[in-house]
């Protein structure tokens, strides 16, 4: 973790409506990385600027994010904060031919913020890591299942 920001990209071979369909899916998150004990949406109704939902992590406290800014099929932020802590994760997503370019990062600010990222910077670029990871195999996993349908549809074509 450099300096309260850990960033990581990822390509992937689905193309981004199919990523970001699984990105705000949030709830369903604990399904594909084991970085998510549950989420639980907050509200019903779209994932929208000023969703919010309860994460809870494995070695981490819950926490309540908020959706802070959403850009359709691009990318969205959401933030948590507690005492002196502000968190943000961003996930932005770029089109790469037919697949993606996927890049989650982190970010912590406030005045705990250096204190926090040397407790637990190590965790976090793990989490973030495998979360990457997990969202490169379920969204292939969605497109491949996409494309076996509309092979297998004569009304698809």
């Amino acid at each position: 973790m450099t300096q309260n920001l850990v960033s990581v990209s990822v390509n992937i071979d689905a193309p981004p409506q199919k990523v970001f369909a699984v990105l705000c899916d949030v709830e369903r998150w604990p399904e594909w990385t084991s970085t998510m004990a549950s989420v639980q949406r907050l509200e019903s109704g779209p994932f929208a600027v000023g969703s919010r939902a309860r994460v809870r992590q494995p070695s981490l406290r819950p926490a309540v994010w908020q959706v802070t800014e959403l850009e359709n099929q691009r990318s969205f932020t959401w933030s948590t904060r507690s005492l002196g802590l502000r968190m943000t994760a961003r996930h932005s997503i770029e089109t790469k031919g037919a697949g993606s370019i996927v890049v989650l990062s982190f970010e912590m600010s406030g005045f705990i913020a250096p204190l926090a990222a040397r407790l637990y910077g190590g965790l976090i670029e793990r989490y973030i890591t495998t979360e990457s990871q997990g969202l490169k195999q379920r969204s292939e996993s969605a497109a491949t299942q996409t494309l076996r349908a509309n092979a297998t549809d004569p009304g698809s074509r």
